[in-house]
């Protein structure tokens, strides 16, 4: 039996390619139209049967679709708006799948006021890009952050929620501005701290780059997201402006704070301050995919001796499992064991952990 679905989508990136694959998954009969500005995109989604049309402009494709889905930096998704208007039909719902939300409701509104808008945020993504990497699970088991135009009735809102709900996915409604400082706490800000942390440690190094050289998994896991894309982050701060200056500013004054209380020896209140971020932090649960991307890293205590890396490897190669990265540690001081060895996925550290448990190494594991 046919679904009847109908899907558009503006840009095949990862997350446009992800979304289209995952419709085409879960409604093997929904007609799919894409534009974007590469044809060598549109014809590897062609090829590999998940979308029915491509297209270098907007064209009759699009008419009557259920939903489109913007997947562009927002400046290009804006001025895809007006192009759009003619074919959004009374069932259509429009919708996106940026990082920041006010800035597109805005724009929505003005150009758009008659239409449903329905914001979309996947909480998922990937340090690659592009439609080679995208994925028919990417957003299975993330949040997806639903923002509500001033059009978007009860009925609309259920439709968008049922769909996020088929595609794997966890439906949590928002306000845009709501949706754009938690944003900003959980994701854009930290992005700030990683980034200008790691220029703290490029300024204060020494000509021989020890800082570098002994650089341990502290320093590595809160600047691991400072290997984003620059460009993103550019675009992302240019949309959101108040909401992470405003935090910032919080922030700053926390650290201001903190470095009182040090200059000060106020060694109790820091142990308070502390305590009280070690329950919180503790309190977090891991089981939804969030807006920074969780890594699955495991150490081991081995001899630093010739063979250990492919005795390990072999061990791990052998199952099946593949590594992302594995290296000796030279820095003891927040880690233990001596081999760091990094993974993909949760599964393939769970089933590394039992096959080297098996053989008699000891294994400390994080996420």
């Amino acid at each position: 039996m046919s679904t009847g679905i109908k899907a558009g989508f503006i840009a095949l990136g990862l997350i446009g390619g992800s979304l289209a694959k995952n419709l085409r998954k879960v409604f093997p009969d929904a007609y799919i139209t894409a534009l974007n500005r590469s044809k060598e995109t549109l014809d590897a989604a062609l090829k590999d049967g998940i979308i029915d049309h491509g297209t270098l402009e907007i064209d009759d494709s699009f008419r009557d679709c259920d939903f489109i889905f913007l997947c562009a930096p927002v400046d290009t998704n804006i001025s895809y708006l007006d192009a759009l208007e003619p074919y959004l039909g009374g069932n259509t719902i429009l919708t996106d799948v940026g990082s920041v939300k006010n800035v597109i409701h805005e724009a929505v509104e003005e150009k758009l006021p008659d239409k449903v808008f329905i914001g979309g945020h996947p909480m998922a993504g990937s340090e690659k890009s592009g439609y080679a990497n995208s994925s028919d699970h990417l957003i299975e088991n993330a949040y997806y952050i639903i923002t509500p135009g001033r059009n978007a009735e009860d009925k609309h809102i259920k439709r968008y929620e049922t769909l996020v709900k088929k595609l794997g996915a966890l439906p949590l409604t928002l306000s845009p501005a709501l949706h754009d400082r938690i944003t900003a706490a959980v994701s854009h800000v930290p992005h700030m701290i990683a980034y200008n942390l790691v220029r703290l440690i490029e300024k204060e190094d020494t000509p021989e780059q020890f800082m570098k050289a002994i650089a341990a998994g502290g320093f590595k896991d809160i600047t691991r997201i400072a290997s984003s894309d620059p460009v993103m982050w550019e675009q992302i701060c240019l949309e959101n402006p108040e909401q992470m200056t405003a935090l910032l500013d919080q922030y700053i004054g926390m650290l201001e704070e903190t470095r009182d209380l040090i200059a000060a020896h106020q060694g109790g209140k820091l142990k308070e301050i502390f305590e009280d971020a070690k329950n919180y932090r503790d309190s977090v649960h891991d089981a939804p995919l969030g807006p920074i991307k969780k890594s699955y890293v495991m150490h081991l205590d081995v001899e630093d001796e010739p063979g250990a890396i492919a005795i390990v490897a072999t061990i791990l190669s052998s199952h099946g499992l593949s590594i992302k990265n594995i290296g000796i540690v030279h820095n003891r001081s927040y880690e233990e064991g001596a081999l760091r060895i990094e993974f993909y996925d949760r599964e393939s550290m769970a089933l590394a952990i039992a096959d080297l448990m098996e053989k008699g190494y000891r294994i400390f594991s994080r996420t």
